[in-house]
């Protein structure tokens, strides 16, 4: 009997010890994403590395080169290469030879040189904004990233405190349970909640690895500006000029300029002959003039319009479906901006609210530790107030990120780079 009380009394400190064992247990991940603040990136240079490593920038090198080529067109002086010719006659007697040699020269038709110069100026205006419209692209994504990964980090470190706090009131739990002043049952509900704050923990890890792999993987560096907060920028809507716009406004007038040089070419090009003929005996054959001769002619195409009407037709379909695509793309700018211009005055709005809610919670937290501590009120109240208050001030800290987020998204929305 004497045995069984022993039992009796040394269970609860067995299962305590347990307890405690089971709940500093750590759950550590192998995984990691390292990143490095890097005091002297600044947003706008890092988004100028990035664009060196984009994969859009074999398509704009090419775009460049294009452009370079049809301006080099249309400075030659030449529609064509020149095409040369020999022709070699001998009569049946084998008493005549002619020779014929000559050459063809494209010439440009009317307008159509001037024509080939304005597409030159076109493609490479075209080329240019192309160019800054794939770097607005990635700096929004690298926007996005950048806050993505400080939101993730908010809630990561805010676990953290979480777990230390529960860690800190389950160990004084378990002494007062210990000694006798609590039931077990306290012991276990704290042991419950910890655990579940520690899985809570490694998610939360989880979460902001994937954010940094995203933002590596965007940028191609593990490499982080210290400050990224920008100004908001001071347009109220989608300028003519935002660099979206002013980039399919490009390709609309250089498909128009394609057009304009297409139509030019007409039934073809106009060719310029000059040749040298030869007439020469093998002996002395009356027939023949014994001479060389200079001949110069025009060649000039006609009645070819059903050949090129379905090139000329092919290009103004793309050209009418960039039309419509800028309208449509207007239309999506306006959305973003509006979506923006909202988001940005809810969580103006919003911050100010979830401070407020954020003291609140604070000081209900210190009266409930209080009430706690006299035996006013259960456990499963105190820990219902504290998950209450950790979710406020978790609410108030990702509010003030959340409107530096979208303060950069509204730049990134009226096309304003970093």
């Amino acid at each position: 009997m004497f045995l069984l009380n022993l039992y009796r009394r040394c269970l609860p400190v067995f299962v305590l010890s347990t307890s405690l064992g089971f709940a500093d247990a750590s759950h550590n991940i192998e995984h990691h994403d390292p990143i490095e603040i890097d005091s002297s990136l600044s947003l706008p240079k890092l988004v100028d590395l990035t664009m060196e490593k984009t994969p859009d920038a074999g398509w704009l090198t090419a775009l460049e080169q294009e452009a370079k080529t049809i301006a080099e067109r249309g400075q030659s002086w030449i529609a064509g290469a020149p095409l040369a010719g020999l022709r070699f006659q001998e009569a049946t007697s084998g008493t005549l030879h002619y020779l014929d040699a000559t050459i063809d020269i494209p010439l440009w038709n009317l307008g159509q040189r001037d024509a080939q110069q304005s597409l030159g100026l076109q493609a490479q205006a075209s080329a240019e904004t192309q160019a800054l419209a794939t770097k607005l692209r990635v700096a929004g994504l690298i926007r996005a990233a950048l806050w993505d990964m400080e939101l993730q980090k908010i809630r990561y470190e805010q676990v953290q405190t979480d777990v230390a706090a529960f860690a800190e009131l389950h160990k004084k739990i378990g002494k007062q349970v210990e000694l006798g002043d609590l039931p077990r049952a306290d012991l276990l509900l704290a042991q419950t909640e910890l655990l579940q704050k520690r899985s809570l923990l490694i998610q939360a890890e989880a979460e902001l690895m994937h954010a940094r792999k995203r933002y590596s993987s965007i940028t191609q560096t593990t490499k982080v500006p210290a400050n990224y907060q920008e100004n908001l920028a001071a347009l109220k809507e989608i300028s003519e000029h935002h660099p979206i716009l002013v980039a399919i406004n490009n390709q609309i007038d250089r498909k128009q300029g394609e057009l304009n040089a297409l139509k030019l070419v007409g039934s073809g090009q106009t060719n310029l002959a000059i040749g040298v003929n030869s007439d020469r005996p093998s002996d002395n054959d009356p027939r023949s003039n014994k001479t060389e001769s200079f001949n110069i002619g025009v060649v000039v195409p006609f009645g070819g319009s059903a050949h090129t009407n379905p090139q000329v037709a092919a290009i103004n379909v793309e050209l009418n479906k960039l039309i419509s695509e800028r309208g449509q793309l207007f239309r999506d700018l306006e959305q973003a901006h509006h979506e923006a211009e909202h988001n940005l005055e809810v969580n103006q709005a919003e911050l100010t609210i979830a401070n407020d809610l954020k003291q609140a919670a604070e000081e209900h937290l210190n009266m409930t530790q209080l009430s706690y501590s006299v035996g006013e009120i259960n456990l499963l109240d105190l820990l219902k107030i504290q998950a209450r208050t950790q979710q406020a001030i978790l609410n108030a800290k990702e509010r003030a990120v959340m409107l530096q987020r979208d303060q950069a998204f509204y730049n990134q929305a009226v096309g304003v780079l970093p």
